[in-house]
């Protein structure tokens, strides 16, 4: 007869992990509606101009009210204020019950400099819509190891350039309505078919997160990258890196967005951005999309960072669909 502790002591190791499991599903803030309010802040590069009445507009066209954040107009050289102040704004955006989503106003550098000032114990019971891209992308990581699902999207100073279909995707997004694309294919893709939530953002970003509480968690994971203004051999370093810290052994698919504005040495490095990251992730069989609309060109379409996304590689074109 078996050992009726030792049974117990299983079943109790099985309730455990799938508990554990449990608590790992990523939760999506509500979805807005009409009526709601969308704060505007600062967590990174300064914003001093004049320049939010398009986003203020299209915000109000979709039913929505906006508020300013002090953070925006404050000038500290190249940021947004001091990372206290930058810290401080965001704080009271999250935890003010009256704030449905915060709509980061622009990216360039400093959201590291105060992630670690800011205390997401509110955020936990009231969790809210985070928008942005680029810089941005210490948040999204952040909160996806929290167990927070983002948005990856325009920010305030890209509306005015922005089309209205990327604007209606952004709009989808908050609302909670169905997302999906459809791209050509190309040269480089990787057919084949996964699922798996969707991770990611800005490559450089994401490098300078490795090792920090920050660091982006790929496994299980479809990965999503883009940069810009970058030399072609630190593309290399970076995506080596990734490879090198385990990132991409338990990934399940890889979109990859605009790299644009790359630049290279005297001695040219000898491929291209796409051709640096087909090389390095030559050696897995997930599928790969590559010259995805999103990222820090004009056609940059919403991503739901946290949401799981059907992803289809095939010969004519790929798919990515958020259920």
């Amino acid at each position: 007869m078996k050992n009726p502790k030792r049974i117990g002591l299983l079943l109790f190791l099985i309730f455990l992990v799938s508990n554990s499991q449990a608590q790992h599903n990523m939760i999506t803030p509500p979805n807005l509606k009409k009526g709601d309010t969308i704060a505007i802040v600062a967590t990174a590069r300064k914003n001093i101009d004049d320049n939010l009445k398009p986003a203020i507009d299209l915000a109000k066209s979709w039913g929505l009210e906006v508020v300013i954040g002090k953070s925006i107009g404050l000038d500290d050289n190249q940021l947004a204020g001091t990372d206290e102040q930058r810290a401080s704004d965001f704080q009271t955006m999250m935890d003010n019950p009256n704030i449905h989503a915060i709509w980061c106003v622009r990216g360039g550098y400093g959201t590291a400099r105060m992630i670690d000032l800011v205390d997401f114990s509110k955020f936990k019971h009231n969790p809210k819509w985070i928008v942005g891209f680029s810089d941005v992308t210490v948040l999204h990581s952040h909160l996806s190891n929290l167990g927070f699902a983002t948005i990856h999207g325009i920010m305030p100073v890209n509306v005015e350039k922005a089309s209205p279909e990327v604007e209606e995707t952004l709009r989808k997004s908050l609302f909670g309505e169905s997302l999906s694309y459809v791209v050509p294919c190309e040269n480089e893709n990787k057919s084949g078919n996964a699922e798996g939530e969707l991770v990611g953002g800005n490559l450089s970003i994401l490098y300078s997160l490795m090792g920090s509480k920050s660091q982006v968690d790929c496994k299980g994971k479809i990965l999503f990258l883009e940069d810009l203004d970058e030399y072609l051999y630190h593309i290399d370093r970076m995506m080596l890196s990734l490879r090198r810290c385990g990132c991409f052994e338990g990934l399940k698919g890889l979109v990859v967005g605009s790299f644009i504005k790359m630049h290279d040495n005297e001695i040219p490095w000898g491929k291209t951005a796409y051709q640096i990251i087909a090389d390095i992730t030559k050696q897995y069989n997930f599928p790969v999309i590559y010259n995805f609309p999103a990222g820090h060109i004009h056609e940059n379409n919403t991503l739901i960072f946290g949401k799981k996304v059907i992803l289809e590689v095939g010969d004519k074109d790929s798919k990515v669909i958020f259920e």
